[in-house]
């Protein structure tokens, strides 16, 4: 199961859950793509109070771990593409304690991917020589608080 199918990933909701409902499957881009899927779910959590958004977070992140660490061995890839549970958690973690309208999402996903992407030093660092299911979600959380804290530095400044 390399490369998994949609079909495959709904039999086992442990692998559909890493490839982000399905989301990571895409040919192109999946971490984006991930990240992208990931708003719709921050818009329903951005209705909740800050502590309960807080504990979504945290439980998501920590589900992560297993999820995208069983996930990576069952294919016997070390961080496979297509496991973009760590991207739906860092997008939400640069999200977090943000006012919802339509530019802070928008600001948020392009700030969160070009730290993704790029990833600079200590994200860097991280991804290269911190494995299993931690390593994977790591990296994301890492580049998800550094933009969750320019964020509040730009509203602090801005807004």
């Amino acid at each position: 199961m390399n490369n998994p199918s949609f079909r495959q990933l709904l039999k086992r909701p442990i692998e559909l859950l890493a490839f982000g409902f399905g989301s990571g499957l895409s040919p192109r881009a999946p971490g984006t793509i991930g990240t992208l899927a990931a708003i719709p779910l921050y818009i329903l959590l951005s209705q909740s109070s800050l502590l309960n958004y807080s504990l979504l977070v945290v439980v998501a992140a920590t589900a992560g771990i297993y999820i995208c660490g069983r996930t990576s061995r069952e294919l016997g890839v070390r961080d496979h593409q297509g496991i973009v549970w760590d991207e739906f958690v860092g997008y939400w973690l640069a999200m977090w304690g943000m006012p919802f309208n339509w530019y802070w999402p928008l600001l948020g996903f392009v700030i969160f991917r070009a730290f993704d992407i790029a990833k600079p030093w200590p994200i860097s660092w991280c991804d290269r020589n911190i494995h299993g299911g931690f390593g994977i979600m790591f990296d994301d959380i890492l580049a998800g608080a550094v933009t969750c804290g320019i964020l509040h530095l730009l509203q602090y400044w801005f807004w």
